[in-house]
Parts: C-alpha cells; sequence; structure tokens
C-alpha cells in the first residue's frame, strides 16, 4: 500500500504529453535481461527506449519524459501491472500501453485490455510479433493525432462564425476579433462597403460575457439627421409633431448588450457629442425627457471613411475618434486577398443553391479566372449578389464566365489592375493571372492529364499538382 501512495503522489503531477508524436517507448519489467531483449529489438526499428524496473519508476520516466507507448509486464514486485495501468490511465494524457504477460495468462490480459490496455504479448514472444505490435501501435497513435489536429482545424473554423477567409490577411481579423471579444473595450472597424463590417461586429459580441444579451444594429447613413437622435434615444410622448407615444432608443434596448453604430462617419457633430457622453458616462436622456437614463452597453462602430482625414475636415470630433478605436480592426478589400475569392464564391454557389432549389455545384476554370482578375469594387456583397443571380439563371451544373455580368467577362489582368496597391502585391495578382491562364491552356491541350501537361511545362508531377492546388484551379 505504501507503493500505491508514492505512486498517487507522482500521479498528482500533470502529464505534459508532447503534442507531436515521439517514437519514444518505455519497457516496465523487473527483470533486466527480458527489458534487454525488448529493447534491442524495437530500437532495430528505430525507436527510443527507456526502461524501468518497476511502476513507481514507470511513472516518472513518463511524467518526464511522455512516452507514446509503454510495454507494461504483469507480474512485477511492490506494484502489479493492473495497478500501475490504471494509474496511468487516470492521467490526463496517459500513454498506449501494451501488457506483457506469461504463457497461459491470457485471461488476465483480456482483463487488463477492459481496463484500458491497447493490446497485449505474451512471453516468450517472437521478435516479429513485437515490433509489429508497435507498429500497429505507433500508426493507430499517428491517426490519432491527426484526428484531433482536425477536429481542432473544424472547431477553428467553425468559430469564425459566417466570416470566410484563409487569406494571411483575414487570419490577422480573426485572430484580433479572438483577442478583442471577451473583453469589454470599445472597437472601430474600418473597411470599405461591402467587406463584412457587420459580420465581423457580430462575431465579436458572440464572442463576449454579453452574448445572450440583445446585439441592437444601427446605419448611421441610412436616417436623416432630424430622426438619428430619437432612433439613438428614444423620445417621450409629445417630444415632437407626430410622436404619440413614448418610444425606447437603441442604447436603451441594448441595455446589458451591444449596440452597433455602422457608418459613423456619417454622423452629425450634434448626435456625435451625444454618443460621448453615452461612452464617458454611459447616460442619456430620451428626448422630451428630464429623467436620465443609465445603460450597460457595449460600443462597436464602422466606417467606410478615413475618420482621421474627417477630423481634419472638422467633420468628426477628435474626443469621440479616440474613445471608438480603443482596438481597431481593419477589414481588407476583397481585391487584397484573392485567395478568398474562390472559397466565397463556392460558399455562396452552395448557399444559394440550396436556398433556390437549384443543382448549382461548381464554378468553371475560365470562371475563376476571370473572378480572380476582376477588382470587385462592391466586395463581398457584390461577390455574393453576382453568385446569386447567376444560381438563379443557371441551365448546368456548372457556372460557366458567360453567366456572369459583362464588366467580369470584359476584366483582364491589366484593366482590373488596381494602381493604388503595393508593388509586391500587383505584382503577385499578375503572376497569378498568368500562370493560372498558362497551366489551364495546357491542361486543355493535354485533355486534363496531369502527368501529360507536367511533362509539356517541365514539371514534375507533384509539383503541378501542388500548382493546381495553390492556384484554386479544379
Amino acid at each position: 500500500m505504501l507503493g500505491l501512495k508514492k505512486l498517487r503522489y507522482f500521479h498528482c503531477w500533470k502529464s505534459e504529453r508532447s503534442q507531436v508524436l515521439k517514437k519514444l517507448i518505455l519497457i516496465v519489467d523487473d527483470e533486466k535481461a527480458a527489458r534487454f531483449g525488448m529493447k534491442l529489438a524495437l530500437e532495430k526499428d528505430g525507436y527510443e527506449v527507456m526502461e524501468a524496473g518497476d511502476g513507481i519508476d514507470a511513472f516518472v520516466v513518463i511524467k518526464t519524459k511522455s512516452p507514446s507507448l509503454v510495454f507494461l509486464d504483469i507480474n512485477m514486485p511492490k506494484i502489479n501491472g493492473i495497478q500501475v495501468l490504471e494509474e496511468i490511465n487516470s492521467m490526463e494524457t496517459p500513454p498506449m500501453i501494451v501488457i506483457v504477460t506469461a504463457y497461459g495468462s491470457e485471461r488476465v490480459a483480456v482483463d487488463a485490455m477492459k481496463k484500458g490496455a491497447y493490446d497485449y504479448i505474451s512471453k516468450p514472444y517472437e521478435i516479429d510479433e513485437l515490433r509489429l505490435i508497435a507498429k500497429h501501435a505507433f500508426e493507430k497513435l499517428a491517426l490519432e493525432e491527426e484526428n484531433a489536429r482536425l477536429r481542432s482545424e473544424i472547431d477553428r473554423l467553425g468559430s469564425r462564425g459566417e466570416i470566410v477567409g484563409e487569406s494571411r490577411e483575414m487570419n490577422q481579423v480573426f485572430n484580433k476579433i479572438e483577442k478583442v471579444g471577451p473583453s469589454d473595450v470599445t472597437v472601430l472597424i474600418q473597411g470599405e462597403s461591402g467587406s463584412g463590417k457587420e459580420l465581423v461586429a457580430k462575431e465579436i459580441h458572440k464572442k463576449s460575457s454579453r452574448k445572450n444579451n440583445p446585439m441592437i444594429i444601427m446605419n448611421c447613413a441610412a436616417l436623416p439627421e432630424t430622426l438619428i437622435e430619437s432612433e439613438l434615444f428614444g423620445h417621450e410622448k409629445g417630444a415632437f409633431t407626430g410622436a404619440v407615444e413614448r418610444r425606447l432608443g437603441k442604447f436603451e434596448l441594448a441595455n446589458k448588450g451591444t449596440i452597433f453604430l455602422d457608418e459613423i462617419g456619417d454622423m452629425s457633430p450634434n448626435t456625435q457629442a451625444k454618443v460621448l457622453r453615452v461612452i464617458q458616462e454611459q447616460s442619456f436622456e430620451r428626448l422630451g425627457g428630464t429623467e436620465t437614463l443609465r445603460v450597460d452597453v457595449r460600443l462597436i462602430s464602422a466606417t467606410h471613411k478615413d475618420l482621421f482625414k474627417e477630423i481634419k475636415k472638422d467633420n468628426f470630433r477628435e474626443d469621440l475618434y479616440y474613445r471608438l478605436k480603443v482596438v481597431e480592426i481593419s477589414l481588407p478589400p476583397l481585391r487584397n486577398r484573392r485567395e478568398d475569392i474562390i472559397i466565397l464564391a463556392e460558399r455562396f454557389i452552395q448557399f444559394f443553391s440550396e436556398k433556390h432549389k437549384k443543382n448549382v455545384k461548381s464554378i468553371s476554370n475560365e470562371a475563376v479566372k476571370y473572378f480572380t482578375r476582376y477588382s470587385w469594387p462592391g466586395n463581398v456583397r457584390e461577390l455574393q449578389n453576382v453568385i446569386e443571380s447567376a444560381v438563379v439563371m443557371a441551365n448546368a451544373e456548372t457556372l460557366e464566365i458567360s453567366d456572369f455580368p459583362e464588366e467580369i467577362r470584359n476584366s483582364n489582368s491589366n484593366s482590373s489592375l488596381d494602381y493604388n496597391l503595393p508593388f509586391r502585391d500587383a505584382k503577385k495578382i499578375v503572376v497569378e493571372a498568368f500562370e493560372r491562364d498558362f497551366v489551364s491552356r495546357k491542361l486543355a491541350e493535354n485533355d486534363g492529364n496531369i502527368s501529360k501537361t507536367a511533362e509539356a511545362l517541365g514539371m514534375h508531377r507533384q509539383s503541378l499538382q501542388h500548382k493546381i492546388k495553390e492556384l484554386n484551379m479544379k
């Protein structure tokens, strides 16, 4: 019993299993000769092998060295193998266990497998049998590790909600959303019209402690100045002509939640002053009222304007600007993240095919070429509308370039190139367009045969497959 107490003392340490699968094996056996023979055989297959003479030593090695696989003898002094197995499997990330039994002890081995052992081997064993068990164990461990990685990737992508993108620029946006979401700071989202500012605001709210409370959205450019204050702060009955009853404003409705003010750069200076007060004091009065109302609201705002320039023109309050942008998130225009265009297009095809009960499944290689050349001035919103229209009107499973508007059909690498881009980004666009066109032509000449096309291009087959994937070609 003293041995078990000592073992549980070691068990209170946390196991720190490496995220990279280590080809490290631990042999636990009180017979030195048995350990030596097994170690010799396994080392010939490239495994790193460690030894332990009893269960307590084994647990120390597992804690400090984190082996991936353990060959554990059943019959040992102090603490038997079954007790060691139970203790190891109660760890947070236990290694895989193979039980080593004496001949005729298969029933004990089966009981051990019921308690979490992966497999068993009986003494005396064949060397080939030992090596095969180790090989299969590491194959299973590698598969489990890959499945865990894929689950993590699925969780990561799922955590992005409705926002789609795998580009470096969008990954930076996702990272900021993850960091800023749980806090309560004000966030200013900068980006062109149609780039997805509202989606970003929604994701921030979903990741906050306020997610179960309201998120109220208001577009400051959609209302005239005479109505915007009433919308934001509410009004009392009789506050102005037409105010026939009390009305709660957006700030009041958003209490305990989040308010998102889109296109805040279009807000009048007078209203800006009142919004500043709400941020500073979390209080306001309804129009026509005298009661001061206190609210607990998180403010997220967005604009397509350069607010710093607006400040210089005296169109925007500098003090409000710095209150709004405790954290700033800049959304890149679609033309600056061209690797996301086809990912978005495919997502929209799937969505609108289901919505409109169509059987559209893909977009042709030729259309891909034009899509990645086009500058998309309306950003993601324009792409979404273009895809929906094409899906509705389509007569085939694959969307061709003829299914899209004239401005996309007429695009080419020169006319759609944004000369405001940095040289490196502009060059990347032109080079990718050339590569896509050249590879597409060679594939067509060789009826899509990868091997023949690779030979014609002077490339290795694997290099061509990598290039096709890199260029988002089907």
